[in-house]
């Protein structure tokens, strides 16, 4: 087990840094398979009835808690273990990630098998996100000290690996149970046991791979003086602890929490929204959006959600990380003013314009938080702090659908709006948490030392 020790994962010297990234690009892309988890709720509905729902089977809302409870335990597990991720190092911490994320579809087939929800939930959910967690925070925090000339771009180029985990996972959890399905069987037990075994595999390969620089070490041609970053903290750092005290970390937490609200909420309404704003009744026949056309405007979305991890992130090395989130705010805020407009246009090509934008945004907001946090509290626990600053996310999984369905629901049901009109007053109160991100996003100043 020594070999899983800090001390055995300090690269030598020379190393070539830019071998790194994909160890940490191998962990995101099996995590964000979770993204991808709900083509498995048709077949977990029928695992009785195999063809069709029948009594004694679960329904969507059990199924559903399964991917609630595994983004709760993403943020827990981030903010509890994350200081211990600094003291063992990253590959321990990988390690433990992957035994707990492909663990949880070895437990889920037992439930599959036995037929007991419980185990789905203990599985995918517990298991699953305490892998989640542990493998999202632990390549960031060492991809950061690799390149403190371009922290965003690094983290960038993991984190864009968890936007696109789904665009992997769901074509071949689909493959998995064509094949192994049959008249007696769902076959997602078995995709289970693939999955767990596939992903095993390849998180081995970025348990394996991982480096850690030697202590002091630099990029050839750079040094403290040369960084660029506008809230750069002076010195190694903060320790979480004392990060949590300042009133930097809670405009932080706020400024990831309002972001992702906003995304988050329509993102999973995209399909719902785009039939109901552009409906046979609005447009007319030959111009509405059918159930196929909305499926591809959601896979858009993801690839734009990815491109966006990178794209932002990159850019945030050139302009700093403050000014990047302004763009987020400022644009963001526009873009969700002008939807409603599009939808009385009837502009699809506006509408998926806007959106597109909006869920690259959506994705650099998780990309470039990390460099963000590295810039105020240096980089002694940057690992430990942004696994804290990510119960911001578990809080906006919750508020941002709530608010976007009762919001519709309250138009549809008790205002009797017709379906194209009753995202207008959501879109405007995503635009108003936009604001409201923009004005802590201002607030937020350099840490003063106490030399200063």
């Amino acid at each position: 087990m020594s070999f899983f020790d800090k001390s055995r994962t300090v690269a030598p010297e020379n190393y070539n840094r830019w071998l790194v990234p994909p160890a940490a690009l191998a962990i995101h892309l099996c995590i964000g398979q979770i993204y991808a988890y709900s083509v498995f709720n048709k077949p977990l509905s029928q695992s009785l009835g195999i063809s069709e729902h029948i009594e004694g089977d679960w329904t969507l809302v059990q199924i559903g808690y399964v991917f609630s409870i595994a983004l709760f335990c993403l943020g827990a597990s981030a903010a509890i273990f994350g200081r211990w991720l600094e003291r063992v190092g990253p590959r321990k911490a990988m390690f433990v990630s992957a035994l707990c994320f492909s663990g949880g579809f070895f437990v889920s087939a037992l439930g599959m098998w036995w037929h007991q929800i419980w185990l789905l939930y203990l599985g995918n959910g517990v298991l699953g996100g305490i892998g989640l967690g542990l493998g999202y925070i632990s390549p960031v925090s060492t991809l950061i000290k690799w390149f403190p000339d371009r922290p965003g771009l690094a983290t960038g180029l993991a984190i864009m690996g968890f936007g696109g985990g789904a665009m992997v996972a769901a074509p071949m959890s689909i493959q998995f149970m064509d094949f192994f399905r049959n008249d007696h069987s769902t076959g997602v037990a078995q995709t289970f046991i693939a999955l767990g075994l596939i992903y095993l595999v390849y998180m081995m390969f970025g348990v394996f791979t991982i480096k850690i620089p030697a202590e002091g070490w630099m990029p050839s041609g750079y040094s403290m003086v040369h960084k660029k970053a506008e809230n750069s903290y002076p010195g190694e750092g903060l320790d979480a602890g004392s990060a949590i005290k300042t009133p930097q970390f809670y405009l932080l937490f706020a400024v990831l929490m309002l972001n992702v609200t906003a995304g988050i909420g329509v993102l999973g309404q995209a399909s719902v929204m785009i039939q109901e704003m552009f409906s046979e009744k609005v447009v007319g026949a030959g111009r509405a959006v059918t159930v196929a056309a909305a499926g591809s405007f959601v896979g858009l979305l993801s690839i734009f959600n990815m491109a966006g991890r990178f794209f932002w992130s990159s850019l945030s090395d050139k302009i700093g990380r403050r000014n990047t989130y302004t763009v987020f705010f400022l644009l963001g805020a526009l873009l969700y003013c002008l939807v409603p407009l599009t939808g009385q246009m009837g502009s699809i090509v506006l509408f998926v314009t806007a959106f597109c934008i909006i869920m690259s945004m959506y994705g650099g907001g998780f990309a470039t938080i990390p460099a963000y946090l590295r810039d105020i509290f240096g980089t002694l626990e940057v690992g430990a702090i942004h696994g804290r600053l990510l119960l911001a996310w578990s809080l906006a999984a919750i508020l941002g659908p709530q608010l976007v369905n009762n919001i519709r629901a309250y138009q549809i049901h008790t205002l009797q709006l017709p379906a194209a009109q009753a995202y207008s007053v959501t879109m405007y109160l995503m635009a108003g948490l936009l604001i409201l991100g923009l004005i802590c996003n201002l607030m937020i100043k350099p840490l003063k030392t106490k030399k200063e």
